[in-house]
């Protein structure tokens, strides 16, 4: 696949959906100046960590299994940061924590048309070497500061590469939600309710008791907190 190396950009994502020719691609930059994140949130990305999306396009992948692109993607960071010596975890859709921070984001795109997917952009910030700004302490860490060493950028970009072109399964990737089966928050926009977390479908929707109701709720309407 090719690989598109950028000193500095936009957002990748917004990068490969300009440069799109119905190629498979890899970009990757040092630093964004408006990195995106679900929801539309920003994702701060400072030089240090690694910043990088990869754009595929499909001829017929099914749109119920759209999923599996998100849990190949977070199950690929996952094996990658634990090559560098961090214990991950995946809070429920797309955020990879270490020590109860956020150390990594994904962000991911699809195209559909038909009932199927024609091209999917995953975009991915992991924090490495990078400072975090003093406002975000609190919830977002990065390998050098957990590890408590310099780690090259290079290297773990390497190793995520190679994981992004394996295949892994639901199961995979519940396997780092060791918050399954316990107490967890759920926000809406007006408010945050505690509920138990049961399981994650097939399909990326999250099963809980909430209140006495078994209910399977989108990643689209509700954030989730870890207690």
């Amino acid at each position: 696949m090719k690989i598109i190396e950028l000193e500095e950009v936009d957002s990748t994502n917004e990068y490969c959906k300009r440069v799109d020719c119905g190629e498979d691609i890899i970009v990757v930059a040092k630093r964004q100046s408006k990195g995106k994140g679900t929801k539309g949130r920003s994702f701060v990305s400072d030089k240090g960590g690694l910043y990088l999306s990869v754009m595929r396009h499909y001829e017929n992948f099914k749109a119920e299994n759209a999923f599996k692109i998100m849990v190949n993607s977070c199950v690929a960071v996952c094996k990658t940061l634990e090559s560098f010596g961090v214990r991950p975890q995946i809070r429920w859709a797309n955020d990879v924590l270490a020590d109860g921070k956020k150390i990594c984001g994904t962000l991911i795109e699809n195209t559909f048309s038909g009932g199927k997917v024609t091209r999917s952009i995953v975009g991915i910030g992991i924090n490495i070497n990078n400072q975090i700004p003093s406002y975000l302490r609190h919830i977002a860490g990065a390998i050098a500061e957990i590890t408590g060493k310099y780690t090259p950028i290079e290297e773990v970009f390497d190793v995520l590469v190679k994981n992004l072109e394996k295949e892994f399964s639901i199961d995979d990737y519940k396997s780092y939600m060791g918050w399954l089966g316990s107490k967890v928050l759920i926000k809406t926009d007006d408010k945050e309710v505690e509920a138990e977390a049961l399981d994650i479908t097939s399909n990326g929707l999250l099963k809980v008791n909430w209140g006495g109701n078994m209910l399977e709720i989108s990643s689209a309407e509700v954030s989730l907190r870890l207690k």
